[in-house]
């Protein structure tokens, strides 16, 4: 399993997923799941996977090498993509095209593979506004929008939550690369399946730049915001008041037997 998140708020996008794998517990490694394809001044995108690793790199390699969509005759890429939307059908269109080669009856691995896979698509193309796509592994998708600015893949339960209550359209993107670290330190704390290293890429607005990192498990902002949410959690409940109508002092009555004679 993963965990990948995308945030788009009006300062820009950030982008972020870890690398683990897991085929068992006997069988977990590290991939890189935050895919950057740019081109200076011209195009900048991010497109981050979860899911069955061979239908996620076999699509990456299709909508590298070129698909041809059904309204197009020639082969287009993601380096060749005149708009974002574009991208995001190239994308879907390589997905569909793999499941649809696995799941075939004659495919000796059609019953035994789970084939599930989807995909995150940020970014900006020159001339373009900035968008953030998820692109479902049946080649359907949809656009990220300002009444909830955020998109997950993968493991998302744990740190959703975070998100759901402290991020807005309005939030800056520092504070949003906050936010998306904490649901990560979350879900990495409730699920073994979760785990750095992790890679982020933020891209302000109309810049058609990024910036580029990758967080180490004893990175020192990454352990330190754990440690210091993990402290206001506990502090925050014990500031809440106790349940009114719970009462645990009080003693239970005698209890009195009757004999019969």
């Amino acid at each position: 399993m993963t965990y990948c998140v995308g945030m788009l708020v009006d300062e820009g996008l950030a982008m972020i997923a870890d690398t683990r794998t897991n085929a068992g517990v006997d069988n977990i490694s590290s991939y890189r799941k935050l895919h950057i394809y740019k081109s200076a001044g011209e195009r900048l995108l991010a497109v981050a996977t979860a899911g069955n690793l061979s239908v996620t790199q076999t699509a990456l390699a299709m909508a590298a090498a070129g698909v041809k969509l059904p309204d197009s005759v020639d082969l287009e890429t993601l380096e060749t993509a005149p708009t974002l939307f574009r991208a995001a059908q190239i994308l879907g269109h390589a997905m569909a095209s793999v499941r649809a080669t696995i799941n075939t009856p004659a495919s000796p691995t059609a019953d035994a593979l789970n084939v599930n896979a989807s995909m995150l698509l940020g970014g900006q193309i020159a001339g373009g506004k900035m968008g953030l796509y998820l692109i479902y592994g049946q080649g359907n998708f949809i656009e990220c929008g300002p009444d909830t600015p955020y998109l997950q893949i993968g493991e998302l339960k744990y740190g959703k939550p975070i998100l759901d209550r402290a991020l807005h359209s309005s939030t800056t993107l520092s504070e949003a690369v906050k936010l998306g670290l904490i649901s990560f330190d979350s879900t990495i704390r409730s699920n073994i399946a979760v785990g750095p290293p992790l890679d982020l890429i933020v891209m302000p607005r109309d810049q058609l730049t990024g910036m580029e990192r990758r967080i180490d498990v004893d990175d020192p902002y990454f352990r330190d915001l754990g440690r210091r949410w993990s402290e206001a959690l506990a502090s925050a409940h014990k500031a809440m008041p106790d349940p009114t109508w719970l009462d645990l002092d009080q003693t239970p009555a005698p209890r009195t037997m009757t004999v019969v004679v």
